[in-house]
């Protein structure tokens, strides 16, 4: 059983700015939703005994990865490169509004796919994340929460799912929702609407 979640909402988020490798701290709203998934997730497993928490290293996963590690009595959190987002090279850090209207061939039809030259491809991304699956225990004994990002999640629901590279890039990419990857398939939950 993997519990994959993706960070809080960053001011990079907010400004719908490109991250990639680059990073910017959760916002108030960021988290507010780690707490929520915090709290869904300490409901979800209520006995944290023999669970992992597995995190990207980049700071908005591991702050997320924190906060959910308080609400599971405080699991230790694991970093993982592997798990990183998809760099977008030169266009780390750019705004999305800059990118839509230098590129409208490519950014936007497809968007979380786009290629910047400097950059990972779809498969870059699929070879480290599907490095990580195969790595993980079988699944009677597996019990991992994994603390990824919007594309890199996408990928990884994808290759656990079986999916075609278009169907996994057209998923879902919620900040305050868990999927549970689980006999070959994928289930969302969603938090508890925030006050």
């Amino acid at each position: 059983m993997i519990y994959l979640v993706r960070h809080g909402q960053t001011e990079f988020n907010h400004e719908r700015r490109i991250q990639g490798h680059v990073d910017s701290p959760l916002t108030e709203l960021g988290v507010r939703q780690a707490r929520a998934v915090g709290r869904l997730l300490a409901d979800l497993i209520r006995e944290p005994e023999g669970w992992r928490i597995v995190s990207s290293p980049l700071g908005r996963a591991r702050s997320t990865a924190e906060i959910v590690s308080q609400a599971l009595g405080g699991l230790p959190v694991e970093l993982d490169e592997r798990l990183k987002e998809m760099s977008w090279g030169a266009h780390d850090g750019r705004l999305r509004a800059e990118l839509e209207a230098e590129h409208p061939e490519t950014f936007g039809r497809t968007g979380w796919a786009f290629d910047a030259a400097t950059g990972e491809s779809y498969e870059d991304v699929a070879a480290r994340v599907g490095d990580w699956l195969a790595g993980l225990p079988p699944e009677p004994e597996r019990k991992v929460i994994a603390v990824s990002h919007g594309i890199s999640g996408r990928v990884l629901r994808g290759l656990y799912a079986d999916l075609p590279r278009d169907l996994a890039g057209q998923q879902d990419v919620p900040q305050d929702a868990v999927f549970l990857l689980q006999h070959g398939g994928v289930g969302r939950i969603d938090c508890e609407p925030m006050a």
